[in-house]
């Protein structure tokens, strides 16, 4: 066992820090509050010796880690039915089981009932009426069924109106007929739905009349309720290995000829009628609402993947010793080299700040939902739009600067037990998931191409976008000084640019014959760049506007350190984009060096705290989950420890020598 005393080298940090981590982790949790409710949750699974893993599930097999990880998830359902009879089941409560620290810390590689509580549930509150929640809600809640959410295809995921799968009413018998008529129809990665799940939403081309609708979401069981056997129809089973989330048990759903009742399919947006007449949604993008639901959580997950990697990352560099800087000294701390703190302190950053924009996101969906129940639907198109290129953008990030981590703790990083591969598997996943990157960003740009047309014509923007206004009425940016508010209106006014050149250059394939949608796709690369852009400036003004504002609420020790991460955070974006800002902005060689010499001195000034600060993300060494990252920083002893739960290493001799190498050895006497 590894020794109980901390090491020395991180004693030595977090002894020199010059703010309280308590109230960072206060901060970071959303409040006192909710700090006191995830310490509660944390003892009541963490400290479960049924929720604990003794062999590494590395060493398991396929089989064996989807048993072992739904016997787990039961487990965890059975808590939070004692949550939810106690009352104490809120959002929170989800986010941390399902999608956050604990779920991580529990299930490592996913959780097979994750969709049932993050998609099917959420759909049926989302899309069906008040009758149909009645009938479903509580079963759903009360896990007396078990769904997914079945809509992408092996043929196609995030281009929805290229779906195969195809619903047709039979007015007859009040039944919809659901098939996939071709292999490239069948429904394939949804959660949980290989051997778990026992109905689904499942998302069809709807037919009324012999006449096309759209999309429609139908509740289909899909096994027996007792024997779970697949019903008639019903061809399932489990997509295999994947490079992350092992154990979520994503699956491939056939059916032919399955009938199900027209009270099955969700109502609360679109209708059919006994007789098969068919009434259309109000607005086409509610169907839609669940995705930006996630897609607004996901932005927080990508934080939470950051602020794992980087503890870990950070702890090591700060015992790791290697390449003296001064060769008449000791061997230095790795963190003490400027190229480890360029590849760490970033990342830090960036948790800070994906999680304080997510949180923002967060609530505006929040607000927004109210309004559609009003029937108010102004900026549904706004946030989509904004959700959207945030989601590809964090993931984008996260993936990367996990990546980043991992490669900045050498070969360690590389071995499982560093955790690292597990992070990046689930990181990087959600680059596809909800909405894979590109087609994101290009669904923004669509918005962001309208919205600049109509700047043009005098139109007042909301406010995400109220920056093309401003840089159409300036035409160009003036007096980039290098603070902090010049960077996030110099952000802005780079994106504004971007923004005109893609609506310029979907203009001019028009005047060449092109139709929208070609001269769209001839322009798809200026289209991306002025998304990404739209979404970073986004996050550049959040960044300035939510860390000022919490600064201002925190003891002064507090607020200088987030400043400098703020500060550290705009510096390193701007000096990432620095090729679009010398476009669109006279900055001279001066500037840019000035620049770069400020980012030095944020990773100095940074460098003192940098462990009190990963530290205060307040992760439980069992979410870490890494031999690298451990509070106690006994690296060495936890690596050589890892080694001994290895089952090759059970037996002095393993039975392959004797079947195979020592023939072999023999062979040629």
């Amino acid at each position: 066992m590894p020794s109980k005393e901390v090491n020395p080298d991180l004693l030595k940090e977090r002894q020199t820090a010059t703010f309280d981590p308590h109230e960072f982790s206060v901060f970071w949790a959303g409040g006192e509050e909710r700090y006191k409710e995830k310490k509660s949750l944390e003892k009541m699974f963490l400290e479960d010796p049924e929720l604990m893993d003794d062999l590494p599930i590395s060493y398991m097999s396929h089989k064996e880690l989807y048993e072992h990880s739904l016997r787990k998830a039961c487990i965890i359902g059975e808590k939070i039915r004692k949550l939810r009879a106690d009352g104490e089941d809120g959002v929170d409560t989800y986010n941390a089981l399902l999608g956050g620290s604990l779920g991580a810390a529990i299930l490592k590689e996913g959780n097979p009932l994750t969709l049932h509580y993050v998609m099917f549930v959420p759909t049926i509150m989302g899309q069906g009426t008040m009758d149909q929640q009645v009938e479903w809600l509580s079963k759903a809640w009360d896990c007396e069924i078990i769904g997914t959410y079945a809509q992408t295809e092996l043929g196609h995921g995030t281009f929805l109106r290229g779906l195969e799968t195809r619903a047709d009413y039979d007015a007859r018998t009040q039944e919809f007929v659901i098939n996939t008529p071709s292999l490239s129809a069948y429904k394939w990665w949804p959660g949980g739905l290989g051997h778990t799940a026992n109905h689904a939403v499942v998302v069809a081309q709807l037919y009324t009349k012999g006449e096309f609708r759209g999309l429609a979401p139908f509740i289909v069981q899909l096994r027996h309720s007792d024997t779970h056997e697949p019903l008639p129809g019903i061809d399932i089973g489990d997509i295999g290995t994947k490079l992350g989330m092992k154990s979520v048990n994503n699956g491939y759903l056939g059916l032919k000829n399955v009938r199900v009742p027209l009270n099955n399919m969700l109502m609360k947006n679109q209708q059919v009628l006994p007789d098969g007449t068919y009434v259309a949604p109000k607005n086409s993008v509610l169907t839609y609402g669940t995705m930006m639901f996630v897609r607004c959580a996901l932005i927080r997950d990508t934080a939470l993947s950051l602020a794992k990697a980087s503890t870990i990352a950070t702890r090591y560099a700060a015992v790791r010793r290697q390449s003296p800087i001064d060769p008449n000294q000791p061997e230095p701390q790795i963190m003490d080299h400027t190229t480890q703190q360029l590849k760490l302190f970033p990342q830090i950053a960036k948790s800070i700040v994906f999680k304080t924009t997510g949180d923002g996101i967060w609530n505006m969906y929040n607000v927004l939902s109210g309004e559609i129940e009003q029937g108010n639907l102004d900026r549904l198109p706004e946030m989509h739009a904004l959700s959207c290129c945030l989601k590809a953008i964090c993931s984008a990030d996260a993936a990367a600067g996990v990546e980043t981590c991992r490669l900045s703790c050498g070969g360690h990083g590389y071995m499982d037990c560093s955790n690292f591969p597990t992070i990046y598997g689930m990181t990087t996943a959600v680059c596809t998931y909800e909405g894979e990157n590109t087609v994101m960003l290009l669904q923004t740009a669509r918005y962001l191409v309208k919205v600049y047309g109509q700047a043009l014509n005098g139109e007042k923007l909301v406010p995400t976008v109220a920056y093309i206004n401003d840089a159409l009425r300036e035409r160009e940016f003036v007096n980039f000084d290098g603070s902090l508010e010049s960077i996030v209106k110099a952000f802005q006014f780079v994106a504004a640019n971007k923004i005109r050149i893609a609506y310029e250059q979907i203009e001019q394939r028009r005047k060449q014959g092109h139709g929208t949608e070609m001269a769209a796709n001839l322009s798809g690369t200026f289209l991306t760049a002025a998304a990404d852009l739209h979404g970073r400036a986004f996050l550049a003004e959040s960044a300035y506007t939510e860390l000022l504002a919490v600064s201002r609420q925190v003891s002064p020790a507090l607020a200088d350190v987030l400043k400098v991460v703020l500060e550290l955070y705009l510096v390193d974006a701007c000096l990432n984009r620095i090729g679009d800002f010398l476009r669109f902005i006279n900055i001279t060689d001066k500037y840019v060096t000035t620049l770069e010499i400020r980012l030095q001195n944020c990773l100095r000034q940074l460098r003192p705290n940098a462990v009190t600060l990963v530290d205060s993300f307040d992760l439980h060494d069992r979410v870490l989950d890494s031999v690298l990252g451990a509070y106690d920083g006994n690296v060495y002893e936890r690596i050589f420890e890892s080694t001994k739960k290895n089952p090759l290493n059970k037996e002095p001799v393993n039975e392959a020598f004797h079947k195979y190498l020592k023939p072999f050895m023999k062979a040629h006497l």
